[in-house]
């Protein structure tokens, strides 16, 4: 017999079931039967089992039906007399795949997301990491069906590479060189790492983002998107911050800035509209237990246009700004989280897209505006956030692509492909980033972004 998820269960007729796994808890009647809340991680909900103590065989199992043991119960679905859920099992048979002893972890109480970080192997059997594990896996589903069903091509990018997309140098190296005793390039002790004799046969690192490859399809198939790991050698300890996470980058040949800003506009509203429909129990735990206010945001975002202002208007408002800012105001300066987020909640009172930053804080590849002072840049910022996403209308002329890598002391020599996209057949194009595991925070509300990836990568840390 089929086992049958407890999700379909709830919502399933009477008659014969088999049901599959862990007892959340265990409650024992002097009428001689006991009460097990079985959870198999299909939904939130648990089912109830209730298991009269004259089943074959139940007094050589009885000890071993502890909170955190895994079980199969084969039963009839019925109406449930008690509070709490409209359908039990009356067990039948009742076998244990592996019993938990009196130690498990995982014991009926609150446990704080720092200790379940440490148990990170245990951690998905809770409500909360269960629940955040279903929404990440449907928004997952979902980034697919919106790109898929637009037409996108789905590309997989390197994780190995020789470049580095951002410029910032922070990078994790990969080699298969003897750390203790490299070969040196003229045999001196001290002398340069002689890479020619690595895996490779030259110097190469963990991406930070698949966009410059990415570039090469969308000049070929249009429009593309890609969903993988990347990784940031960056010495940061914040709620917002990992060093291994996954970026949906799509590239698209013919759109400008404004095409870039209405496709990441629909793509954030498209993303919510789902999860929200599909993943309702789980999005109700959120917001009763994590933050009260998750699904009012998420409801105004989506039904809101995203206000949109050029980087410069954004420095007025925030200039003329009563609020002290820790961070100075200054056209010219990047924008921080506090800024983001001061525009977003307490002038808009909704997202908003600032565009056309200034050239010198943005990266070599960004197309320039009229008189080079600003490039096509775009951010997209959500109340209680920040940036979501950020993106551009990439640089397509070659001469003018070339001078910006040589102001910024980048080697042209390194990107000869990417400047030979501009050679042959160039054309306009767009894209833009989005960080996964921070779309998973925010619609969540979870304050720590190390609690909505299944293995979180940090500095000093590496488990499991």
């Amino acid at each position: 017999m089929k086992r049958t998820k407890i999700k379909d269960l709830l919502h399933g007729e009477g008659g014969e079931v088999l049901v599959k796994g862990w007892v959340k808890t265990r409650r024992d009647s002097k009428g001689g039967f006991s009460f097990l809340e079985i959870n198999d991680g299909s939904c939130l909900a648990n089912i109830q089992v209730v298991a009269e103590h004259t089943l074959p065989d139940y007094s050589s199992i009885e000890n071993q039906l502890t909170t955190g043991s895994c079980v199969s119960v084969r039963g009839k679905l019925v109406a449930s007399k008690g509070k709490g859920q409209s359908k039990e099992v009356q067990a039948t048979e009742i076998r244990v795949y592996g019993s938990a002893p009196v130690d498990y972890p995982l014991q009926k109480k609150r446990h704080s997301f720092e200790f379940l970080r440490e148990i990170a192997h245990l951690r998905p059997r809770t409500n909360t990491f269960g629940a955040v594990m279903r929404v990440r896996n449907r928004l997952a589903f979902s980034i697919h069906r919106f790109f898929q069903d637009q037409g996108f091509v789905y590309l997989n990018t390197p994780i190995v590479t020789t470049s580095d997309c951002e410029g910032a140098g922070e990078m994790f190296q990969v080699t298969t060189l003897d750390l203790s005793n490299p070969p040196r390039a003229d045999g001196a002790v001290h002398g340069k790492i002689d890479f020619s004799q690595d895996f490779f046969g030259e110097k190469t690192f963990l991406t930070v983002s698949g966009q410059l490859e990415g570039e090469i399809y969308a000049m070929a198939l249009a429009e593309i998107y890609t969903f993988g790991p990347t990784f940031r050698a960056e010495n940061s300890n914040t709620s917002r911050h990992l060093a291994e996470f996954w970026m949906v980058e799509p590239e698209m040949a013919f759109y400008d800035l404004d095409d870039n800003m209405d496709l990441a506009e629909e793509f954030i509203k498209f993303l919510l509209s789902d999860v929200m429909e599909h993943c309702a129990e789980d999005m109700e735990f959120f917001n009763k237990r994590i933050d009260t206010t998750i699904l009012e945001t998420l409801k105004n975002i989506i039904d809101n246009r995203f206000e949109r202002l050029t980087y410069t208007d954004a420095i007025h408002q925030l200039q003329k700004a009563s609020k002290i800012f820790t961070y100075p105001v200054e056209w010219g300066f990047a924008l921080q989280a506090e800024h983001e987020r001061y525009l977003s909640e307490k002038v808009f009172k909704k997202p908003i897209i600032v565009f056309n930053y200034p050239e010198q804080i943005k990266s070599f590849y960004m197309k320039l505006n009229e008189g080079g002072e600003t490039v096509r840049a775009m951010d997209v910022l959500l109340p209680n956030l920040g940036e979501i996403i950020g993106g551009s209308q990439r640089e397509e002329n070659y001469e003018v692509l070339l001078q910006r890598m040589r102001d910024k002391d980048i080697d042209p020599e390194e990107y000869w492909w990417y400047l030979d996209l501009r050679k042959f057949g160039s054309a306009p194009h767009s894209g833009f980033g989005l960080g996964f595991e921070r779309l998973v925070q925010f619609v969540t509300g979870m304050e720590n972004i190390r609690d909505v990836i299944p293995f979180p990568r940090t500095p000093k840390h590496a488990k499991f």
